[in-house]
């Protein structure tokens, strides 16, 4: 049986996971979703700090990593 995103199983036809959502919306079933095991503080730290990089960057560094990533994003590669 397929696993969704977060591990919980699922069933393999497009039907069967359509009727397992429409019961998932109307409660008659409980979605079971479990917890990531991640600490909430430890995520929303997480989530500020890119914000932060950016902000404490100057724009010509900024600039500097955008060219550096196009590079390598476009640079041919061996196939």
């Amino acid at each position: 049986m397929p696993k969704g995103p977060k591990g919980q199983k699922r069933p393999a036809d497009v039907i069967g996971n359509a009727v397992k959502v429409m019961r998932i919306a109307t409660g008659e079933e409980d979605d079971d979703v479990k917890d990531d095991g991640k600490d909430p503080a430890a995520k929303s730290l997480g989530s500020r700090g890119g914000k932060a990089r950016a902000e404490a960057l100057s724009a010509n560094r900024r600039r500097e990593i955008a060219r550096q990533a196009a590079r390598k994003r476009w640079k041919s590669s061996p196939t």
